[in-house]
């Protein structure tokens, strides 16, 4: 039996009025039609729903006159008239007003009959661009499909990869005013339950008005991320990456509005992971895996390492005896990295807020011309430019840009501590950071699995990138209730 959401159409109207307003929101739909002989009353937001397809369902319900029919129909007999004459696929009936206010401000159609029964239609159609290559996760080969702002497109091009009735999508509403739609995406017979169960407490102790910056602003209810430089999740914009996660037994965060997927629990080293290794064979993404390694690693460590030397001559080596500074200058050493350093951070501050057609002529003039001036004046050593620019191209193979941005601060906190304490400083530094991300457990996952603890299989399978048909066991960290693959 439909539910009596209101007394009449015309309560239905008041009420309506009072939380729309009455001719106010231009956007706010609030119209009133007829199913055959049956009046309803048809609201929606404009922008929201497939006008369309809303008409053509419509319309030939009430362009016809049937004089065989009585216009006035019993209330017992009403939903039973509405259900034979509109048998809509994607009609579903809420238990309460709020329900049916909230069903139309998500985008679907509210209807309502004359004695108050109520029905949403899903005719929802979002605003949004269409599936393309994400930016910053592109491969030579592979599809070309990214996620977009529409929840319903990037949970489709999920489903398209993954066809099976155990992948799960639960739709929440996040937050009191901005009630932002997060769906829970996991594989039924595989995911851990005590992770899940985790996520659902965490997103019910969510009480703020709105979610405006989406996925980020989630990721720091759920973690309580406070001032951690690190991420805690992984975000990708490519279907396939999420889809490969979700048969590992990961949980992903859909979030309404946003182009990224969030993907937990994970390590450190998933966020060094990139689609391209994947996508070539298994000796090439190996060294491709390397290199990232190599270039994460002197990002953090080769601007401090570097001064260690120039500033210490008696550890250097007689074949190394070209480190340092060959020319003199007024400024010190440290102050010039930390200017040359600074200048590339607003460099690429800069390269955001430029047009794109614009961004690549100023990085040329900045990255050469002022880099050129800044050596003729007497302002940098050219060694203080170089390795500068070397630690940059290693910052940017890293294919997180959030790990990346915490990893220049690891590598400012070396550089200060190696400034002020020498050999000491810097390898107390070094300590102080591998202590600091052993002791980070978001979701009661080591963060530096497989290395602390150390999983001697899962340690080699981090850096040697196996071949797909090599059975490998589900990651331990995800707790699948299923380790070994089907």
């Amino acid at each position: 039996m439909s539910n009596q959401v209101f007394a009449s159409i015309d309560e239905a109207k008041d009420f309506l009025y009072s939380k729309f307003g009455k001719d106010v929101s231009f956007d706010v739909c609030i119209k009133d039609l007829h199913v055959r002989t049956l009046p309803i009353l048809c609201v929606y937001i404009s922008g929201l729903v497939d006008a369309a397809t809303l008409t053509v369902q419509l319309t030939p319900l009430f362009t016809h006159t049937f004089d065989n029919e009585k216009h006035e129909i019993a209330i017992e007999d009403e939903a039973q008239y509405f259900d034979d004459h509109f048998n809509f696929y994607g009609k579903s009936e809420p238990k309460d007003k709020d329900e049916f206010i909230l069903g139309v401000l998500s985008g679907q159609v509210g209807i309502l009959t004359a004695h108050g029964f109520g029905y949403l239609l899903e005719l929802r159609n979002y605003p949004g661009r269409q599936p393309e290559e994400p930016e910053n996760e592109k491969v030579i080969r592979g599809s070309r499909d990214g996620f977009a702002e529409n929840i319903m497109l990037n949970t489709a091009l999920i489903r398209r990869r993954i066809r099976d009735p155990q992948l799960r999508f639960e739709l929440h509403k996040v937050s009191t005013l901005g009630q932002t739609d997060v769906a829970i995406s996991y594989m039924k017979d595989i995911v851990n339950p005590k992770h899940l169960e985790w996520l659902h407490k965490r997103l019910k102790e969510i009480k703020h008005d709105g979610l405006t910056m989406s996925d980020k602003s989630l990721e720091e209810w759920l973690f309580k991320q406070k001032f951690h430089p690190l991420p805690f999740v992984r975000y990708s914009e490519r279907p396939d990456i999420v889809a490969a996660h979700l048969l590992e037994g990961h949980i992903a965060l859909v979030v309404d509005t946003s182009p990224s997927v969030i993907i937990m629990p994970v390590s450190m080293f998933h966020l060094l992971q990139h689609a391209e290794e994947y996508r070539q064979s298994p000796l090439i993404g190996t060294t491709f895996r390397f290199l990232r390694y190599f270039a994460a690693f002197f990002s953090l460590t080769l601007l401090p390492i570097w001064y260690l030397l120039a500033t210490n001559e008696q550890y250097l080596p007689a074949g190394l005896d070209f480190i340092g500074a060959k020319e003199k200058s007024e400024i010190p050493l440290y102050l010039q990295i930390i200017i040359a350093h600074l200048g590339l951070e607003y460099l690429r501050i800069a390269a955001i807020h430029t047009p794109t057609p614009l961004s690549t002529a100023m990085g040329l003039v900045a990255g050469i011309i002022i880099g050129q001036i800044a050596i003729d004046v007497g302002l940098f050593s050219p060694e203080v430019v170089l390795y500068s620019a070397v630690t940059a191209i290693f910052s940017f193979s890293i294919p997180t840009p959030e790990l990346s941005t915490a990893v220049k601060y690891f590598q400012f906190f070396i550089l200060l501590a190696t400034v002020a304490a020498g050999p000491s400083g810097f390898f107390i530094s070094i300590w102080i950071i591998f202590s600091y991300l052993c002791s980070l457990k978001p979701m009661t996952v080591p963060y530096m699995w497989p290395f602390v603890p150390f999983f001697p299989k899962a340690f080699s399978r981090i850096f040697i990138r196996f071949p797909m048909a090599d059975d490998a066991l589900r990651p331990y960290i995800v707790g699948a209730k299923q380790r070994k693959r089907a």
